[in-house]
């Protein structure tokens, strides 16, 4: 081949070489630009909360509880879908209220607000009284789990008010770690044994008067919250022989 032929070749070459190169970078651009785009869809993904009707203002999930509350008295609580409720759950939780419960095993708040797997938030503790480990754990349902309600819930015949009492009237001691319920609860004890009449029915309603206070002025979290509108902290009585719920302490 002649050099003029020669070098008439190599230039019909050089611009499909160059071709390649622009073409193969355009499409390593495209995967980047592919994969950038893939991974903000999946953070937005992670992002959404895993039970969007959880996500109610403070009025509209107490709302929502005491709709549930009503049906399971009526004894028409619908049926859950606990299967699906587990795989959308695996990755998080947005639960719509938390809820301070006594540990009575006849006080069951996900049956009493006939709710799902995720759509509460349940402290147990016998006598339903916010002591430091349960002040924590609602400010972490609140703070990072954006919970918009706190429900303390107290029941009639409530065992643990009614020891206290009788601890605190026979001036004895439970044994024990027991004491430390009675220590928590003397504060609404005391107060409904003045009054001298019904006085296990006031403490029990005292006591939850007494932590929906306590937990509307915890700092700096759960009072922050609360000030903002963004958390309504109530109280509540089951009743054991209807399963409803009477409301106090809605201020």
């Amino acid at each position: 081949m002649c050099d003029k032929c020669s070098e008439s070749h190599q230039q019909d070459i050089a611009p499909s070489r160059r071709s390649a190169m622009l073409f193969g970078a355009a499409a390593l651009g495209l995967a980047f630009a592919g994969e950038a785009l893939a991974k903000e869809a999946l953070a937005k993904e992670a992002k959404a909360p895993p039970k969007p009707h959880n996500v109610l203002s403070p009025d509209a999930a107490l709302k929502r509880l005491m709709e549930g509350n009503a049906r399971y008295v009526d004894g028409v609580s619908r049926r859950h879908d606990f299967k699906h409720e587990r795989e959308a759950l695996a990755g998080g939780q947005n639960p719509f209220a938390a809820v301070l419960s006594c540990a009575d095993s006849r006080i069951a708040p996900e049956y009493a607000f006939d709710s799902g797997r995720g759509d509460l938030f349940v402290c147990r503790v016998a006598g339903n009284f916010a002591g430091t480990e349960t002040i924590a754990s609602m400010e972490y349902a609140v703070a990072v789990l954006n919970a918009p309600l706190i429900l303390v819930l107290g029941h009639d015949a409530c065992g643990a008010v009614d020891a206290t009492l009788k601890a605190i009237k026979d001036n004895t001691s439970p044994p024990g770690h027991i004491p430390s319920l009675v220590d928590a609860i003397a504060p609404a004890a005391k107060a409904a044994m003045q009054q001298g009449v019904d006085v296990l029915n006031k403490a029990i309603r005292q006591n939850v008067i007494d932590n929906v206070a306590k937990l509307k002025s915890a700092t700096p979290i759960l009072n922050a919250a609360v000030e903002q509108g963004k958390l309504k902290v109530v109280g509540g009585i089951y009743r054991l022989t209807t399963g409803t719920v009477d409301l106090i302490a809605q201020g």
